[in-house]
């Protein structure tokens, strides 16, 4: 087993006890209030990772490290939680027609009148000789 391994796992138990050794299962998520607290005690208090994650119950030092370096990027407000999925309203809207697309909407259903029209005309000699049996000269 790699050193490292061994030395994340010490770490783990030191913070949270066996269940953060063994994993609570599933995501789990923090609310902003606890995140910047865990921040504020690395940072201006200078706790270390494993106490900020004892206190905290916070299962990994992965997520207080991203949290720190966004903190110091961007400040607090960058560990407020995101809007999950497509924002509302994003839904394609019907746009009202202009008089162009109703030109061609007028277009379209005189052609498919004229079509019908032309059908029909062609299949009245073939009805003319199914009903006499002589074909139209």
């Amino acid at each position: 087993m790699p050193c490292q391994t061994a030395e994340e796992w010490i770490v783990l138990f030191r913070s949270g006890g066996l269940e953060a050794v063994m994993g609570a299962g599933g995501k789990r998520s923090y609310s902003y209030e606890m995140k910047l607290a865990a921040v504020r005690d690395v940072i201006d208090h200078g706790m270390s990772l494993t106490q900020v994650m004892a206190k905290y119950g916070i299962a990994s030092r992965s997520p207080v490290t991203h949290w720190c370096s966004k903190y110091r990027t961007n400040g607090a407000g960058a560990l407020r939680a995101k809007p999950q999925g497509r924002p509302k309203g994003s839904r394609s809207t019907v746009q009202p027609e202009s008089a162009g697309s109703q030109a061609l909407r007028d277009e379209i259903e005189y052609l498919r009148t004229k079509v019908a029209y032309l059908e029909k005309l062609q299949a009245l000699p073939a009805k003319d000789t199914s009903r006499t049996g002589i074909k139209p000269e």
